[in-house]
């Protein structure tokens, strides 16, 4: 399977009359790109601004993420399975509008949305301060129900990024990404000296607002399932969940995936990437029961000698992320997980909700608990005081001068379990 992605560089964002890319600048038809959302007659009201880096402006609450493409050729356009009839992801070529980005503002659906600064304290830790991001602030019609809101906003964001995308068709690249890997069976006979590496990605799929969708179906109704890399690389995966902003796996980090990035990068030179598991995360102990035992089991198909393993979220999913530890490791598989921790504001709470003594290759992406302080913005898009009913903030949390004070919790992308962030450690 071969995916070439086509870069088109955006280095701003204009609202016109057209939608169209020259010269770098995406200008977006601001009327056209309303009319297009409010074809959704669930939508009442939609309002469209630009943030850029650097400017002194607060999105919030940020309901999710995603990079504006088009597939030229290979495959279907847009989102397959959810905004276009199902069809095959990850071949062909696609062009993408590389430091653009859609998010999704609008009324609280559920507490766990978030916030991004473009500047100051705030941006050094959320990803998207450093995109240019067309926000979609999105008002739904009276009566609906929390499900059905959720999925209106999602639809929406959706919908924007493939409307955008289409100004990048005819556009040629400023760099072009490929990405190819045959079958497992041509990967093993072409690196036999290599170790074989699969990348198991849990997902929220827990209900509730907590959800990830696959070709459009709801991954809370899968067994864990064999991917090849280059499908999530190229829009086959989609979140739908309200989990905290802090490790929310974005649609825009399921398009970017680092971790696969990284594994791809070590293709062939130290290791032999096989392919990816996609991992839902259940309430019930059966669910995980289940799940990380058919994970196992699909890692030792696949004749996996390592295995990494990225959450999503805190929690009870740290006892998932521990069952497929303890289960591969005792199959005689290398076990390297990527977490974050929920270890209290002074850092000295234990850290994840389980533990195990296989674990003893473990990434953290940061503590969710952590507070910042986030300085009075010069322009809030959406409601600065969605912060109070947000996870990891507080009634007071917004000051009166409009300074913000919240976990990290509260920001998109802060502690990413995919590695899709700004944190980094020092060693001493």
């Amino acid at each position: 399977m071969k995916l070439e992605i086509g870069r088109v560089f955006i280095k701003d964002i204009q609202l016109g009359n057209e939608t169209s890319v020259k010269n770098g600048v995406l200008t977006v038809d601001k009327e056209g790109l309303i009319a297009k959302l409010k074809e959704d007659e669930r939508i009442k009201e939609v309002l469209l601004d630009v943030a850029r880096p650097g400017e002194k402006i607060r999105i919030i609450p940020v309901k999710d993420v995603i990079e504006p493409r088009v597939k030229v050729s290979g495959g279907n356009n847009g989102f397959p399975g959810v905004t276009s009839k199902p069809a095959q992801c990850g071949e062909g070529r696609t062009h993408v509008l590389y430091g653009a980005a859609v998010v999704t503002v609008g009324d609280v659906v559920g507490f766990q949305e978030g916030v991004i600064d473009m500047w100051g304290e705030g941006a050094k830790w959320t990803p998207f301060s450093k995109t240019y991001n067309l926000t979609v602030d999105i008002h739904v019609v009276d009566g609906l129900d929390p499900h059905t809101h959720e999925e209106t906003v999602r639809l929406a964001g959706l919908n924007a990024a493939e409307y955008l995308g289409q100004a990048g068709k005819d556009v040629t690249p400023d760099e072009v990404l490929t990405y190819e890997m045959g079958s497992i069976f041509e990967e093993a006979a072409k690196y036999p000296n290599l170790p074989k590496v699969v990348y198991a990605e849990m997902m929220i799929t827990q209900g509730l607002l907590h959800d990830t969708y696959i070709y459009g179906v709801n991954a809370q109704t899968i067994l864990p399932s064999v991917l090849h890399p280059n499908e999530e690389l190229d829009n086959a995966v989609v979140s739908g969940n309200c989990v905290a902003a802090c490790d929310k796996i974005t649609t825009y980090q399921h398009q970017n995936n680092s971790v696969i990035e990284d594994l791809y990068a070590q293709h062939g030179k130290e290791i032999n990437f096989m392919a990816c598991i996609m991992v839902p995360e259940h309430t019930t102990l059966a669910g995980k029961l289940r799940a990380s035992d058919y994970t196992a089991k699909l890692a030792k198909m696949l004749g996996a000698d390592a295995i990494v393993v990225s959450e999503e979220g805190y929690g009870n999913p740290d006892s998932d992320l521990l069952m497929i530890c303890k289960k591969c490791e005792k199959a005689g598989i290398k076990t390297q997980l990527i977490t974050d921790e929920c270890a209290g504001r002074d850092g000295m709470s234990q850290p994840l909700a389980d533990t195990a003594v296989e674990a003893v290759a473990v990434v953290s992406g940061g503590n969710v608990s952590h507070v910042v302080t986030l300085p009075p913005a010069d322009k809030v898009i959406g409601n600065a005081a969605a912060i109070s009913v947000l996870a990891g903030g507080w009634e007071g949390a917004l000051l009166e001068d409009g300074t913000l004070m919240c976990e990290l919790n509260a920001v998109i992308g802060a502690t990413s379990e995919i590695g899709f962030h700004n944190v980094t450690c020092r060693l001493y």
